[in-house]
Parts: C-alpha cells; sequence; structure tokens
C-alpha cells in the first residue's frame, strides 16, 4: 500500500482512505459466502444455519461428522474417484493441444491466426449450456455420448483457451533469437522446444495447466449433457445433494473445494511471480 505523499490536498486525502475503504467492502462482498460456508460446515446438527450453540461457541455445536461422512460415503468417493480420473486426463490434453496451438499462432507467417485464435477460445465466450447442447447432440452421432473420454474431451476443450492464453502471455517475451541460436548450433525442431523453448514459457504452461484443472474439475454442466451415471463427478454430486437430498456433507465438500482452490491459486501466483523474474520484469 503506497504512503500518502506530504504534500496531497484534503481531497486526496479523502479519496485515498475511501477508495481503500470501498476495496474493502467489495473484498468482504466476494468472500462473504466463503465466510458463511466454512463454519457451517463444522456444524453438529444437520442444519444449514448457525445454530446457538454455535453463536454461542460451544464446542458442542461444532462436529466434523459432515466430513466423516464425505471420505466414508460411497457415493461422495465414487464422484471424487471419478474428477479425479477425468480431470488430470482432460488437462493432460488441454495442455498438450493448447501449447502447440499458441506456439504456433505466435508465428507471425501463419495465415488467419486470429480467425484461428478466435474460434479456439470461443468456448470460453460461448456461453456454457450452448456448448453443452452442442456437445451432446455431437457426441449422440459419433458414439461417444455417455463414455468417459467423451468427458475427458469435452473438459478438454474447455480448458484449452486457458493455455492458448496463458502460454501466449509468456510467449511475448520469449526471445526468439535463442532458438535460432540452437538450430546454427545443429538442434532440431523438436530439442530446440524442449531444451531451449520449453522451460522458458513452462510457467505460462503449468498455470495454463492449472487453470484448465480447475476447470475440469468444477465443471458441473457439460457433464450433466454428455456424461452417464458411471462419470458422475464431484460437482454433479453436490449439485444432486442440493437438488434431491439437502446434505450438510455438501458444505465440507464445499469448504475442501475451498481450500485446494486457494492451494492452486498461491502455486499459480508463485509460477506468476517466477515468470516475471525469468523475463527480467521485477528486479526481485
Amino acid at each position: 500500500m503506497s504512503a500518502i505523499p506530504p504534500y496531497a490536498t484534503t481531497g486526496q486525502r479523502l479519496w485515498h482512505y475511501t477508495f481503500r475503504v470501498i476495496c474493502g467492502l467489495i473484498f468482504f462482498f466476494l468472500i462473504a459466502p466463503i465466510v458463511v460456508v466454512i463454519p457451517l460446515s463444522f456444524n453438529a446438527e444437520d442444519f444449514f444455519t448457525f445454530t446457538p450453540k454455535m453463536l454461542a461457541l460451544d464446542p458442542e455445536g461444532y462436529s466434523l461428522k459432515h466430513y466423516r461422512d464425505f471420505f466414508t460415503n460411497t457415493d461422495w468417493q465414487a464422484a471424487l474417484w471419478n474428477s479425479v480420473r477425468i480431470a488430470p486426463m482432460a488437462t493432460l490434453l488441454s495442455v498438450s493441444f493448447g501449447t502447440l496451438a499458441a506456439i504456433g499462432l505466435s508465428q507471425s507467417h501463419v495465415p488467419f491466426r486470429r480467425a484461428i485464435m478466435a474460434v479456439l477460445i470461443s468456448p470460453m465466450i460461448v456461453p456454457l449450456i450452448i456448448s453443452a447442447a452442442g456437445m451432446y447432440f455431437f457426441y449422440s452421432r459419433i458414439g461417444l455420448q455417455g463414455s468417459y473420454w467423451g468427458v475427458v474431451l469435452a473438459h478438454a476443450v474447455l480448458g484449452i483457451p486457458f493455455v492458448i492464453i496463458t502460454v501466449t502471455a509468456t510467449l511475448v517475451g520469449f526471445d526468439r533469437s535463442l532458438t535460432r541460436a540452437a538450430a546454427n548450433m545443429g538442434a532440431g525442431p523438436i530439442r530446440t522446444f524442449f531444451q531451449v523453448q520449453m522451460p522458458l514459457i513452462l510457467p505460462g504452461v503449468i498455470s495454463g495447466a492449472l487453470f484448465a484443472f480447475i476447470t475440469s474439475f468444477d465443471e458441473v454442466v457439460v457433464v450433466l449433457f454428455v456424461g452417464s451415471a458411471q462419470q458422475k463427478t464431484l460437482p454433479w454430486q453436490m449439485f444432486i445433494g442440493l437438488r434431491e437430498q439437502i446434505s450438510p456433507t455438501i458444505l465440507a465438500v464445499a469448504t475442501v473445494l475451498v481450500v485446494f482452490s486457494i492451494a492452486l491459486l498461491t502455486v499459480l501466483e508463485l509460477l506468476r511471480r517466477r515468470s516475471e523474474r525469468l523475463r527480467g520484469m521485477s528486479p526481485s
């Protein structure tokens, strides 16, 4: 936070503090649902509200039973296992195709690269329900409807735009003379990519992979259209829990996902800072 300069006027000082109060209120508004969900996940009763014992901070009002239900219930564990099976494979495909597409589209001699880029990132722009409906009709015709690979490919399509954007941003500061120097030294295109280019763009690739993983792990609309009961993921199970059987276990699952997301975002921030240091954008 920057300090107020000594020559600031009264109006500037007032705006300085008012602006920070506004930012604080916006921040609280954004995290308020999380602030409510996390304590409720420790509720000893099967309620979605704070009980008198919880408000009185009575230890008897708090319990880990909802977390035990999540880790012991077969339905929740099957959904978690499906998410763990689907998300990494979708992330691998997203990173492979997205990285290659970003490198190819970063070449100035590629024709219609702006149009191609627009098509590739369109899943990020088009409403998800439209993409899901389109995938449903397409998969029904080619026999992928309700299959494991159908869900994986659908999630890969949703993750590719994130990989393309992050890798393209990393390539902006990439010194292409390094690849030309490697070619002059006799290195082939594949060796140049893995030993020269890939180490420098790796922070962007990993950032895109994390975004693609989060997108796949948290996605529920597409899997409802293209998946079957055998591909019931964790968000799908949470949706069922809200629609059919109101269970506070959903709050425990939500808390676990929040902690998991915070860990991934922390990794993203560390990678961003490393990328800036590698490109000489930050002195620290």
